[in-house]
């Protein structure tokens, strides 16, 4: 990632959290107020050549969710709150990764990171995708983003589904994307994550 690029990102996502701060302080009182839990969810992802790193995101689930089950989220999965419900329907509680951004772990338009567990699944071909700076939007995320309703409801037959068909298809979308890519080509992959974000009212 070129250093114009990086100074171009960390100045949006700075910008991004000047603009959103009240909205931040908003759903952390709702997170509060709904179970009294943790407000953050921190979790350990693979980013750039291989670098583990933390992602932040907005508690969505329980306390402990992340020990209790499957490490996909099935649509009717019962770790999820009711706060948790709403923030995932806006992808909302994706907003805190502008703080991953700033850090320069991740970009705004980049592949989704994945978990390790996942990672080490990876053909030699999908380790390129690691070439790519992680990011809070990509391709693939448009493609799929009711992800959870092309997975078997049960959890064994869903993470088999996820590794083996949608998965490869996330690395390939955002491979043949990144070999094309421009800074124009990331604005429009922003707004049409935020078109159909709105959609899903």
């Amino acid at each position: 990632m070129s250093s114009l690029m990086r100074m171009r990102d960390r100045c949006a996502a700075a910008l991004g959290l000047l603009v959103v701060w009240p909205v931040l302080l908003v759903i952390a009182m709702a997170i509060t107020l709904d179970d009294g839990g943790p407000i953050f969810f921190r979790q350990e992802r693979v980013g750039h050549r291989g670098r583990p790193f933390r992602i932040w995101k907005f508690r969505t689930m329980v306390a402990g969710a992340d020990r209790m089950g499957q490490h996909l989220t099935l649509g009717a999965d019962r770790r999820i709150t009711r706060v948790g419900r709403w923030l995932r329907r806006y992808k909302l509680d994706e907003l805190p990764q502008l703080v991953n951004v700033l850090r320069g772990e991740m970009r705004l338009v980049g592949p989704r990171p994945e978990v390790p567990r996942y990672v080490a699944l990876y053909s030699a071909t999908e380790r390129r995708v690691l070439e790519l700076v992680p990011g809070i939007t990509d391709p693939a995320s448009i493609r799929y983003a009711r992800e959870s309703d092309e997975l078997p409801p049960a959890a064994a037959d869903a993470e088999r589904a996820y590794v083996t068909r949608i998965m490869p298809d996330k690395i390939r979308l955002n491979l043949d994307y990144a070999a094309r890519a421009t800074a124009w080509s990331d604005l429009s992959i922003v707004l049409a994550t935020v078109r159909r974000v709105v959609a899903r009212q």
